[in-house]
């Protein structure tokens, strides 16, 4: 929305610190939202902060049922054999990365964050390591493998394997005899920890193993011992995975016990390599619980995707049968993690029952207005405008700017029913701890990880609020910013435009601020999802017009429920002067935008393919946004039967832009394909 320039904020290049962002919500306990009832694996285990993910293998990428699967359900991937020493090192010193390069690249323009696996183990080790027989070589050699390939994948990889299967079976609760633990005694594994530490500081270091499920085994007890030790002596150890190939009984009745004694000593705890013999849907059941029953417990991966994937093929293990249809024990495990069961049914793209895809160009509905503002006392208001909306508990939240004479501020309003939304008491948030100032172009979200509600919003800066109750007016905390000062790409580009809409959406791995400028640039700036709301680095032009009226403001994005598609919305100023929305679709929120309804001629959303009640009310279809199939951060829409909520104002209406008399109205998709 361009209104900076009538409240005169130009911005410099210090428009005060980042605040801190301890996120303790105000006054009294509010039960966290029940969590979206999502239809994948990932997308249900991110409602909990967690990840479910699956080992990949760069030959079957090519292979669109497999590739289909991954991208739809997987939020984690893990290379199942890629990174392991044959691979990466066969030769001292001469690196291959290929294999690996193709699953990073693969995952990362999926949104899908990455498990390294694994930098020390005895197998699969190339015959010139083996043969070392000298302490201080195998050390030096170690030491170089870790950094070598830590240092390629560094900034990429969530989490290592550092040291696989070092702990013998049976009774010893001690290691096993390989190379490492023969030249290089008991100490290996910690030089290997504290190596990876110096590669790449930001990555979780792992130790993984098999058979340490059973908390009463001695190999359970031996790694217990050793993390530990490792945490008493302040060796660097974050995690510890645990394989689970279990038989066909499922998991031991401890398993729960197991992890939440390792997490008790201050380490994430990880289900690494699922896989049970016959895929019982209640085996499943049981390992899933276990670990949603233990905070911190973070997630979990199964081996391989399809049964005929698994090294165990002949067990069919997986949740997924050899044709890619989804197994009895895939709705159990949806289930488990909290999500909604489907029918079991095929993958493959060509499916009728796949995602509907969007059209490639739109037909309208429009309500009247149904939203008007209300002055009050302290409140003379002509225009409500810029609505973002979520529907959670039964209720539409609406959060919208108040437009006048005076300047901008906040409201929000509640409804169960669009037709009760005109009679709907508005709160004005100038009232609440978001306080007084010049405060505009909300968006509203949950971001599960930290079961609160985020309010962004513009107020010279990108700034937002945080509240543990949606229908609280009063329990928004007062404003941080995201960013310390303008992103020095924006101030060289920014001409005479200003600084406007922020929008906040995440994946799996990381979240995203997407900002206009008025001036034909569209940003993307994006930060971790453990680090939001700190962090936002890597501010780049997302997209750019030479004609600035063509890529204006009020940018939305989405994600288009159970599709790999992305949904960019930017609102444009046409050649008659109105205001409508052209679209763009990705496979990810970093990559590059391809027009889909784009051009006056066929546009998302536009006077011209809307249909109106009794004529039309406005000629502007303007700032506003999508109602989602969650509430969630992922900002989740309907693939079909699409609604948007946006901004109209009477056409014989004319004067300043800040005064113009402002109304919401709801679009109502027509040409929906189901």
């Amino acid at each position: 929305m361009n209104l900076l320039r009538r409240l005169g904020l130009r911005q410099t290049a210090a428009l005060g610190l980042l605040a801190a962002t301890t996120l303790v919500a105000a006054g009294h306990a509010t039960a966290a939202p029940t969590a979206v009832r999502a239809t994948t694996l990932g997308a249900q285990a991110a409602q909990s902060g967690r990840y479910f993910g699956a080992a990949v293998a760069a030959g079957r990428l090519g292979d669109g049922t497999y590739a289909t699967i991954l991208d739809r359900e997987f939020n984690m991937v893990t290379p199942e054999n890629e990174m392991k020493w044959d691979t990466t090192e066969p030769s001292r010193g001469s690196f291959n990365f290929g294999p690996a390069d193709q699953i990073v690249n693969h995952a990362t323009a999926h949104g899908q964050r990455l498990r390294g696996h694994t930098l020390v183990w005895h197998s699969q080790l190339p015959g010139w390591v083996s043969g070392i027989t000298d302490t201080n070589t195998l050390r030096t050699v170690m030491n170089n493998h870790i950094t070598g390939v830590m240092n390629h994948y560094k900034g990429k990889i969530y989490a290592w394997d550092v040291v696989n299967e070092a702990f013998a079976d049976g009774s010893s609760g001690q290691h096993r005899s390989s190379v490492f633990q023969n030249v290089l005694g008991d100490g290996f594994i910690e030089q290997a920890f504290r190596t990876a530490r110096a590669a790449d500081p930001a990555a979780k270091l792992c130790y993984n193993d098999y058979n340490i499920e059973n908390w009463s085994d001695a190999k359970t007890q031996g790694v217990y011992r050793m993390v530990r030790d490792f945490k008493s002596r302040g060796v660097p150890i974050d995690c510890v995975g645990f394989q689970a190939h279990f038989g066909t009984g499922g998991p031991p009745a401890s398993l729960q016990t197991t992890l939440s004694n390792f997490a008790a000593l201050g380490v994430d705890v990880q289900i690494t390599e699922l896989d049970i013999a016959q895929a019982p849907p209640a085996a499943y059941t049981n390992t899933v619980k276990a670990c949603m029953n233990v905070a911190r417990c973070t997630g979990i991966t199964v081996w391989g995707i399809r049964d005929s994937d698994s090294w165990r093929t002949g067990q069919n293990p997986l949740l997924f049968d050899n044709g890619g249809n989804k197994k009895p024990a895939y709705n159990a495990v949806l289930s488990a993690l909290g999500g909604t069961a489907t029918t079991a049914r095929s993958a493959m793209p060509s499916s009728p029952s796949a995602a509907a895809a969007l059209p490639s160009s739109f037909s309208w509905s429009s309500s009247s207005a149904l939203i008007a503002p209300k002055s009050d006392a302290t409140h003379t208001i002509a225009g409500i405008k810029d609505p973002s909306v979520v529907y959670y508990n039964g209720k539409y939240h609406v959060f919208a700017s108040t437009a006048s004479a005076s300047g901008y501020n906040l409201v929000y309003l509640s409804f169960s029913d669009w037709s009760q939304a005109g009679s709907a008491t508005h709160y004005y948030l100038d009232r609440s701890a978001i306080g007084t100032g010049y405060r505009a172009a909300p968006q509203v979200f949950y971001y599960a990880p930290q079961r609160l509600w985020y309010l962004v919003y513009q107020t010279g800066n990108a700034s937002y609020s945080t509240n543990a109750d949606i229908s609280n007016p009063n329990g928004w905390s007062a404003p941080r910013n995201f960013y310390s000062s303008m992103p020095p790409i924006i101030a060289q580009n920014i001409g005479n435009g200003y600084w406007v809409d922020m929008w906040v959406i995440c994946d799996s791995a990381n979240c995203y601020l997407f900002s206009s400028d008025d001036n034909g640039h569209l940003y993307r700036s994006q930060t971790s999802v453990s680090q939001f709301p700190n962090g936002f680095t890597n501010t780049v032009i997302a997209a750019q017009d030479a004609n600035k009226y063509a890529l204006f403001e009020a940018s939305n994005v989405y994600k288009v429920q159970g599709s790999n598609q992305y949904l960019l919305l930017v609102e444009a100023i046409g050649s008659d002067g109105r205001r409508y929305f052209r679209s763009w679709t990705s496979s990810g929120l970093a990559g590059s935008w391809t027009a889909l309804a784009a051009s006056e001629s066929n546009p998302f959303a536009r006077a011209s393919n809307v249909a109106f009640p009794a004529g039309a009310w406005t000629k502007d279809i303007s700032h506003g946004e999508m109602i989602r199939a969650g509430y969630d951060q992922t900002l989740t829409i309907p693939a079909c039967k699409l609604q948007y909520l946006y901004q109209g104002h009477d056409p014989s209406a004319s004067g300043d832009y800040d005064t113009l008399p402002w109304r919401l109205g709801l679009l109502t998709q027509t040409n929906s394909a189901c």
